[in-house]
């Protein structure tokens, strides 16, 4: 064993349940979600007295306003609300929920990990597709939106990994998702950047993603393999194997589980274009070309 059980003070235990509870209780009810992470911020961000300045119409300087102002999720803006083929309905609640995790996590709490843990793992039942049992979620974990991800049980994703979830992505039972490591659903065209492709990424059970490594969209990591540090995974990985590299290669089988891997000389094939995620865009959408880049190569003369 690696790791000791570590227990909190029996009144930082009452507070913690407490305050979980009451957060879960108010997201799962009719309530509106904008007003209950707004109020949820000002509270753990120790800003109440302000607040209640403010909203009694007292002055407040400009950048205490602002400050103020951006408790409430509605007056924020995320990278993803920009992308053009959204769920706009989806977007709408998952955006606020997004707001609260990446919020709580610039307090001093986040860093209390017996509280932060559970307060993510209450967060993801509410932002999640679906999110298993006795999960943990470290800091700075970001998403695209949340609403498309899909975890087992008993995942672990550290410190400052990044969950794409443009399209659609499946952590399976038991992974882990070491540090500053980059799990992707979706790809831009080589010659029109604008041009975006959404897949199916899928990190089957038992799976380690290491430390700094990156698993491009489409790609499926089979059961039980590791993608070594600082690796680059752009093709599947089979069952029991270790891939690493950039681009990573199986370089060996998990000792003991040569029987039930593919050999390492095997031909695998990744059927990515069966993993790709049509979408349609609304007719009267209103676009636009934030590079303005001349795709059209020189005349070959």
């Amino acid at each position: 064993m690696t790791k000791r059980h570590v227990s909190l003070s029996d009144e930082m235990e009452a507070s913690l349940e407490e305050f979980i509870a009451e957060v879960d209780a108010r997201l799962a009810s009719d309530e509106d979600t904008c007003e209950v992470v707004e109020q949820v911020l000002v509270d753990l961000h120790g800003d109440r007295e302000a607040y209640e300045r403010w909203q009694n119409g007292e002055r407040v300087s400009p950048a205490e306003e602002i400050r103020l102002q951006s408790y409430d999720p509605c007056n924020a803006t995320l990278e993803s609300e920009y992308y053009a083929e959204k769920d706009e309905e989806k977007f709408q609640q998952s955006k606020h929920l997004q707001w609260l995790w990446r919020q709580f996590d610039a307090t001093p709490m986040a860093d209390n990990v017996e509280f932060a843990l559970r307060f993510r793992r209450m967060l993801a039942d509410h932002l999640f597709a679906e999110c298993g049992d006795d999960c943990r979620f470290f800091k700075g974990i970001t998403f695209t939106y949340g609403h498309n991800i899909t975890v087992g049980d008993n995942v672990v994703v550290h410190d400052d990994v990044h969950l794409d979830d443009r399209g659609e992505l499946t952590l399976g039972d038991r992974v882990s998702v070491s540090d500053s490591a980059h799990v992707y659903t979706h790809d831009h065209d080589v010659v029109d950047q604008t041009e975006v492709r959404n897949y199916r990424t899928v990190i089957e059970d038992d799976v380690r993603v290491t430390y700094d490594s990156m698993v491009r969209a489409g790609v499926r990591v089979g059961e039980n393999a590791i993608v070594g540090a600082k690796s680059v995974v752009q093709s599947d990985v089979p069952a029991h194997h270790v891939a690493v590299g950039q681009p990573a290669k199986s370089v060996k089988i998990k000792p003991g589980w040569e029987s039930a891997a593919e050999p390492l000389d095997a031909d695998v094939e990744t059927d990515k274009e069966s993993r790709r995620i049509e979408y349609d865009l609304p007719e009267d959408l209103e676009v636009y070309d934030e590079f303005q880049r001349d795709l059209n190569p020189p005349n070959e003369e």
